[in-house]
């Protein structure tokens, strides 16, 4: 498996594949057979605590380079010449397994090549840190890290080091390394010795069954421009009441008109009746209103102002402009004929200050009491920048300004209580706004808690976004059942691959970290449908930083192990992948591998560190849709600098 992973080394006279002894050269030795690379041994003893041997302060790595815990010694007390005395030793031992490993021969050349680092698996990493600066000191061109197991938070701060990190596998929880290994006895000097005697470098055996990539082509079913024919989407949908379908970037135009057509498609044919979006619930419900013909916007342009807030290229683009003027015109049939509508929904809680201002301005027409005490309430946000919900999150989170956590529940709880007596005037329209001012109330709550908990880490504010989704979804859901008759509600999600996709399914679960895709498949189960998308090169729609202009960047090509380069290497132009279908290609998408994630910021420069996580893509999603070659998504404003960005560009010199 660890082997498959490298292929793209493979055959590369620039390669040079180091075990670590005595554990990793078993490993080692598979993987430079299969690369057809030389193979040596790179030595690293475990620096003991005096009296807790089996206890690491640090590492000695060939070459003499030391590294060491300063933490764990000041911790356990460990003096200087205590430290130099088991360095000494463990030196003379390194000494002596270098001269019975090889022989008498040298070790490789290491300058200027491309260095593959394998291990039996990673722990805290203390002796592949040792071994990577060690190395550094040789000045190879590249190192790569690979090994069979390790945790998760231990392959991203090697991958903020070296130049590419592939885990076969990442268990969680991560007990030992030894429990990845049906047979984990001890190297001994002996076999050490036959490896690195036993040829690799002649050229690799042809593989007696197929590659991944051939079998993934094998399985792909062709999808010009990126949507599958109707009778594979019919298999794939079912019965589902739920469809997620994903990106990978916010700012791919291929992505979004295929997304566009799929969700047509479910709309006039599988009767679906809701698109609930990754945008803002107020600028969204604005949208609603203009495609079921209601509320004051002339044209589908018109109805995307709303959207003002970064990255307003989002949804004020080509692509959402022309849908949104389809379902207009679809619910315009759809009334003529007495039949129900379909609607456009936001899932999103970052309009905090809008939220309000809608609750408030919903009560000025049913209860102008309410209305003025929901002005009294709201009132304690009005100590923070403006529309800035982060300062507000900042000041409450830090004692700096009021808590306004219990206004903000008092005021939905008040909505809810008295939603009834709201309802006096009879029809959907009361109660369609209803319950866009009890979401807009809920989305303050929300919201409030989510920039309070900004500042208490990552996890926990995502969390609290994709839990906010969530429970918006939900409540969309059971609305639309209660006005829509006895046919049930059907809802298309629109979202990126990292909210879309199963949280179980990637590194970040280990964190805690969840996904609207996950709960959506923990609560709906086989209602539910998870789709995504990839590519391996072009452009992209993207800002340098937070509430940057939209530029329009060449996106590189996908790193090596990364799902988006096992999809390249088929061939194929555009294509669908099942995931569950039972083929073989399903088993080669089992495989751990990197997977790509380009949100509203892009930053090629640390393409590895900013835009790639680790994947397990058969259970990250039901099916995935590859687009090889994508554009970048059209801004309805396009700024001069996004303009510049489309003229042709020689990648990656820029000459």
């Amino acid at each position: 498996m660890l082997a498959e992973l490298l292929t793209a080394y493979r055959g590369r006279p620039d390669v040079i594949v180091l075990g670590l002894a005595r554990g990793g050269l078993p490993v080692a030795y598979e993987v430079a057979r299969s690369l057809g690379a030389p193979l040596d041994a790179f030595i690293v003893r475990k620096l003991g605590a005096p009296g807790h041997e089996e206890f690491a302060v640090g590492a000695l790595a060939s070459g003499g380079r030391v590294v060491v815990n300063d933490d764990v010694l000041r911790g356990l007390r460990v003096t200087p010449e205590q430290l130099r005395e088991i360095a000494e030793r463990e030196s003379r031992e390194l000494v002596r397994r270098e001269a019975a490993y090889r022989g008498g021969r040298p070790p490789l050349d290491v300058t200027g090549k491309t260095v593959i680092v394998v291990d039996d698996g990673l722990a805290t990493g203390s002796s592949m840190l040792a071994a990577v600066q060690a190395l550094r000191e040789s000045e190879p061109a590249e190192i790569v890290i690979a090994v069979p197991a390790a945790p998760e938070s231990t392959c991203r701060e090697f991958a903020g080091i070296v130049e590419d990190v592939v885990c076969a596998s990442m268990p969680t929880p991560f007990l030992a390394v030894g429990e990845s290994f049906w047979d984990f006895t001890q190297v001994t000097d002996d076999e050490v010795r036959e490896l690195l005697a036993a040829p690799t470098t002649a050229a690799p055996e042809a593989p007696p069954r197929p590659g991944p990539a051939e079998l993934v082509a094998r399985a792909a079913i062709d999808a010009t421009g990126g949507v599958p024919p109707t009778d594979v989407l019919d298999d794939l949908i079912g019965d589902a009441r739920v469809v997620l379908i994903g990106e990978s970037s916010h700012g791919t135009h291929e992505f979004y008109l295929a997304r566009a057509e799929i969700t047509k498609w479910l709309i006039a044919h599988k009767g679906f009746n809701a698109v609930a979006a990754e945008a803002d619930w107020p600028d969204a419900y604005r949208v609603n209103r203009y495609v079921r013909g209601l509320g004051e916007d002339s044209s589908a342009e018109e109805a995307l102002r709303g959207f003002q807030r970064f990255p307003a290229w989002m949804w004020r683009n080509t692509v959402v402009r022309d849908f949104v003027g389809w379902l207009r015109w679809h619910n315009g049939r759809r009334a003529a004929q007495g039949e129900r509508q379909t609607g456009f929904y936001g899932l999103d809680l970052y309009s905090l200050h809008r939220s309000m201002q809608e609750v408030i301005g919903y009560l000025d027409t049913v209860d102008p009491s309410a209305a003025n005490r929901a002005r009294a309430r709201y009132a304690c946000f009005d100590h923070s920048a403006g529309d800035d919900g982060q300062a507000y999150g900042h000041a409450a989170a830090f004692g700096a300004g009021p808590n306004c956590e219990r206004q903000a529940i008092e005021q939905l709880v008040e909505l809810q209580r008295n939603a009834s007596g709201y309802l006096a005037a009879d029809g959907e329209p009361a109660q369609d706004e209803l319950f866009y001012a009890q979401q807009n109330a809920a989305t303050v709550a929300n919201a409030e808690a989510y920039y309070r908990g900004m500042f208490a880490g990552r996890v926990t504010s995502w969390n609290m976004r994709d839990k906010h989704m969530a429970q918006t979804l939900g409540a969309l859901i059971s609305h639309l059942d209660r006005a829509g008759g006895p046919q049930p509600a059907r809802v298309v999600v629109w979202a990126h691959n990292s909210h879309v996709g199963d949280a179980r399914a990637t590194e970040v679960s280990a964190d805690g970290q969840l996904t609207i895709g996950q709960l959506a498949r923990e609560r709906y189960g086989a209602d539910c449908r998870l789709i995504g998308f990839s590519t391996h090169s072009g452009t992209v729609t993207a800002a340098s930083d937070w509430g940057g202009v939209a530029e329009c960047k060449t996106v590189r090509p996908a790193l090596p192990g990364s799902i988006e380069e096992l999809l390249h290497e088929t061939g194929r132009g555009s294509f669908f992948v099942p995931m569950h279908d039972g083929s073989p290609a399903a088993a080669a998408l089992e495989v751990v591998r990197l997977g790509r994630a380009i949100g509203v910021i892009y930053r090629p420069e640390t393409e590895r560190q900013s835009h790639y996580f680790h994947v397990r893509p058969s259970d990250q999603f039901d099916a995935m849709i590859h687009i090889d070659s994508t554009r970048a998504l059209e801004p309805l404003e396009p700024e001069s600098i996004w303009v510049a960005g489309q003229n042709p560009e020689t990648f990656p010199t820029g000459l």
